[in-house]
């Protein structure tokens, strides 16, 4: 799906340029928006994968933009100035930029800055999506929405059922005793056999035989263990 990009600037040559180049010859999605108070309000009905913004525009300028927009939200942000004071250019950096350019500026150099900072928010994005999940072999948890994946089939757990998957994938090859699961799950002590019923149920839904489980072991007069060869 192409990138989407919003184009703030007040002189419409400028966005009529800029529209060109990134629409016709690099093959994104642009939105404009001439002035602040219009660029507020078309991030906030459409979903955009970076913003450029100048900083001299009427209603309110490239700066409270900037602000606003990056108190709700990490989406890339290019600032463009036609001023050179360094001032300006540090401004625009602690009030959320990711970059800037001045103006009068190199249009190859620009694109080249975009899909920088696209494949960078790309990157930071997977690595976001990553954190939390754990996988081992072909079962695969998320700590965040406690989902289950078994050979990249969604599995249905019950509460204590998810917290004893997830304990055995943080430790694997570990062997736990049933008294040290009823204390790290039910957090109390209590019948041993309510472990073993919970282990039952856990091995029909993750095990192609039940019977004979590949994933959570048991050694035999110790405990149970999951197996990550």
């Amino acid at each position: 799906m192409a990138k989407k990009i919003l184009i703030v600037d007040d002189e419409p040559s400028v966005v009529k340029g800029l529209r060109f180049s990134l629409e016709k010859q690099e093959g994104y999605v642009v939105d404009a928006a001439y002035d602040g108070q219009a660029a507020i309000e078309s991030f906030e009905s459409e979903h955009y994968d970076l913003i450029l913004l100048d900083l001299m525009l009427p209603k309110l300028n490239g700066m409270e933009v900037c602000q606003r927009i990056r108190s709700v939200s990490d989406v890339p942000i290019i600032m463009l100035t036609a001023k050179g004071e360094d001032m300006d250019k540090i401004m625009g950096l602690e009030y959320g930029a990711d970059d800037y350019l001045t103006k009068p500026f190199n249009m190859l150099e620009l694109k080249a800055r975009i899909k920088n900072i696209l494949r960078r928010a790309e990157t930071a994005e997977a690595e976001k999506k990553d954190i939390g999940k754990l996988s081992i072999r072909d079962i695969s948890i998320d700590l965040l929405d406690r989902s289950v994946q078994v050979a990249g089939q969604e599995v249905n757990l019950t509460g204590k059922e998810f917290e004893l998957l997830q304990l055995f994938l943080l430790n694997p090859g570990h062997v736990f005793d049933r008294e040290s699961l009823l204390d790290l799950i039910w957090k109390q002590k209590g019948d041993l056999r309510t472990v073993d019923v919970h282990i039952r149920r856990l091995r029909e839904k993750i095990e192609m035989d039940p019977a004979s489980p590949v994933y959570i072991l048991t050694k035999w007069g110790v405990g149970y263990y999951f197996s990550n060869t």
